[in-house]
């Protein structure tokens, strides 16, 4: 057998064995570099730069609080409605409670992200230290020298010897989870107030949610006639014509269906006489979490909530028949008026929407 051995020492060790025309490279053939020789910071050998780096940081994390209370003033005092959209160039036509809440909290959050990677940036070590991964468990020599290792970490980050910012970083931290508090007033007024109390009340005109003008000031009645057997209708009260700010809220909670059904197959007595001539409604609220119900079986009656699958059978009061829903449909009592359009007997005998503490 003849070979050849070479031995590189400028690039590490390599060896290679010719046999039968193939070769053979030893392990590790490249010499580990190393890391380059470590050139410190103008912070690292200036106190003065390094103060103002501090002042810097300390600034950034102060904008962050006074962004964090302005979003929750904004969040109070600036209206969202229709006449509070302003066009934006280049973003476009957009509500000023939406512009103003999204760029202080994202001053906010900006400002507390600039702050910390500007403190690790200019601050803090930046020593290379290579660190072996050990894939099992670690020795107990080895936690000790990582408690050592978090201990200087601790101190070279100039956490202690730093005052101003870290007073000013837990200032802010300290103010950034409020908006969490502040926006919760939104839960309010108490459910037993909004939920019992509809937009229905007797003689109360049924119109056609197609219906609805663009500006919300116009909409159409609804005549017996205008409903064939199987027809399923969206509708709100006429009270929402001359609503304004309010009319999306009050319909979210008035909300209801149409539907016509031949009278033989309606089981209960009350739908009957709650109906007119087969055409029975009910509360579009799914009264499991709120979700909208429009998915309806004609043959069967069953109405189906798209989230969770609740079916109500319209045909029975609206009674659960499956799913997470523990209460039947609110059904709504309707006539027709004078001029034959269909309208409110009474509103809702129960609260509409899902279920809640109060209720009785």
């Amino acid at each position: 057998m003849s070979g050849d051995m070479t031995h590189d020492e400028g690039h590490g060790s390599v060896a290679v064995e010719q046999e039968h025309g193939h070769g053979v490279v030893a392990e590790n053939p490249f010499a580990d570099p190393g890391l380059p020789e470590h050139q410190p910071r103008l912070t690292d050998i200036d106190e003065k730069v390094a103060r103002k780096s501090e002042r810097i940081v300390a600034g950034l994390f102060i904008l962050s609080a006074l962004a964090t209370i302005a979003f929750m003033v904004c969040y109070t005092e600036v209206p969202n409605n229709t006449a509070t959209i302003v066009d934006f160039f280049p973003i476009g036509a957009i509500s000023a409670s939406n512009f103003a809440l999204g760029l202080t909290l994202g001053v906010a959050l900006f400002s507390m992200g600039a702050g910390a990677i500007y403190w690790a940036r200019t601050l803090m070590t930046d020593v290379e230290l290579p660190q072996e991964r050990h894939l099992l468990e670690s020795t107990p020599e080895d936690k000790a020298v990582a408690a050592a290792e978090f201990q200087q970490g601790l101190e070279d980050s100039a956490w202690k010897q730093r005052p101003l910012i870290r007073r000013t970083l837990i200032g802010a931290m300290a103010v950034l989870p409020l908006p969490a508090l502040w926006i919760l007033r939104d839960l309010g007024p108490l459910p037993g107030t909004t939920q019992r109390q509809t937009a229905w009340t007797a003689g109360e005109l049924i119109i056609n949610d197609n219906s609805i003008s663009l500006d919300g000031t116009q909409g159409s009645g609804i005549k017996p006639e205008d409903l064939q057997v199987g027809t399923l209708v969206s509708a709100s009260p006429a009270a929402v014509l001359t609503a304004g700010d309010n009319a999306v809220n009050m319909m979210t909670m008035s909300a209801i269906l149409l539907v016509r059904m031949n009278p033989a197959d309606i089981k209960s007595q009350q739908e009957i006489d709650w109906g007119y001539e087969g055409i029975v409604a009910f509360s579009k609220i799914c009264t499991h979490v709120g979700c909208p119900v429009q998915l309806y079986e004609q043959q069967t009656h069953h109405m189906l909530c798209p989230c969770h699958q609740s079916t109500f059978d319209l045909s029975d009061n609206g009674r659960v028949v499956f799913g997470p829903a523990a209460r039947s449909l609110p059904q709504l009592p309707i006539t027709v008026n004078a001029d034959g359009y269909l309208v409110a007997k009474a509103g809702f005998d129960q609260p509409v929407g899902p279920s809640f503490w109060e209720r009785g």
